[in-house]
C-alpha cells in the first residue's frame, strides 16, 4: 500500500502502457471499491484521482472520459454501500456477538468514527466525508443503516461525487505536470492524503476539548 501511494504516478503510467483503454475500467473498479465496499477502505482515493488528472494533462488519458467514469464510479459505489447499509446495517449495530461474521468483516473503530461523523454533520456528511479517507468508505453504509431518505442521500451523493472527482482530478490536471510537482510527486501525494485527513484531525481535537469542558 505504501509503495503504491509513493509511486502511484509510475504505477498508473505502467497500467496505461500495459492495458491501454482498459485502464479506464481498472480506475472505475478501484474507485467503486474504495467508496462502495467497507472491506477495502485502504485503496487509494484522492491520490489516484490526482495522478489520473496529471496523466490527462500529458494526453495519456482523456480528461472528459476519465472524469465521467470516475464520477459514475464514485456515485454508484456510494449508492451500493448505502443499499448494503440499509439491508444489513441495523443488524451490525445491534449485534452483540463480536465473534460473528459481520464483526470480523468490518473494522469497528472505522465504523464508529463514521457513525460519529454522520451524527455530527447529518446529510452533509455524505458530501464532506468524500474528502476524508476511511470515513468516505463507511459514511454511506452508516447513512443506509440510519435509514436516511434515499432521495436525500441520492442528492448528496451526486453532489459529493462531482465535487470530489472534479477537485482532485482538476488539481492533477492543472498542477500534476508542473516541474516542481512532477519531480516531487510522492511528497505531493502524501501531502494530499495529509490535507484530506485534516477535517478528521480537527474533529478529534474538538471532541477532546468538549470532553474536557464537561463537568
Amino acid at each position: 500500500m505504501i509503495d503504491l501511494l509513493l509511486h502511484i504516478d509510475q504505477k498508473l503510467l505502467e497500467l496505461v502502457i500495459a492495458y491501454g483503454p482498459w485502464v479506464y475500467a481498472i480506475l472505475f473498479v478501484i474507485v467503486f471499491a474504495e467508496t462502495g465496499l467497507v472491506v477495502t477502505p485502504f485503496l487509494p482515493g484522492d491520490s489516484l484521482l490526482f495522478a489520473t488528472g496529471a496523466l490527462c494533462a500529458t494526453g495519456a488519458l482523456s480528461a472528459p472520459v476519465a472524469a465521467a467514469l470516475l464520477i459514475a464510479a464514485a456515485f454508484t459505489g456510494d449508492a451500493f454501500n448505502y443499499t448494503v447499509g440499509r439491508l444489513v446495517g441495523p443488524r451490525v449495530f445491534a449485534a452483540a456477538d463480536r465473534a460473528g461474521p459481520l464483526h470480523r468483516l468490518l473494522n469497528r473503530e472505522h465504523l464508529a468514527r463514521a457513525h460519529a461523523f454522520f451524527e455530527e454533520y447529518g446529510g452533509k456528511a455524505v458530501i464532506l466525508g468524500r474528502f476524508v479517507p476511511i470515513v468516505r468508505t463507511f459514511v454511506p453504509f452508516v447513512a443506509g443503516a440510519a435509514a436516511m431518505s434515499s432521495y436525500t442521500f441520492g442528492l448528496m451523493n451526486i453532489i459529493g461525487a462531482v465535487a470530489w472527482v472534479t477537485i482532485c482530478l482538476g488539481a492533477g490536471l492543472l498542477f500534476g505536470n508542473v516541474p516542481i510537482v512532477k519531480q516531487n510527486f510522492s511528497l505531493v501525494t502524501i501531502g494530499i492524503v495529509g490535507v484530506s485527513l485534516l477535517p478528521m484531525v480537527v474533529e478529534i481535537v474538538m471532541q477532546r476539548r468538549k470532553r474536557r469542558l464537561l463537568p
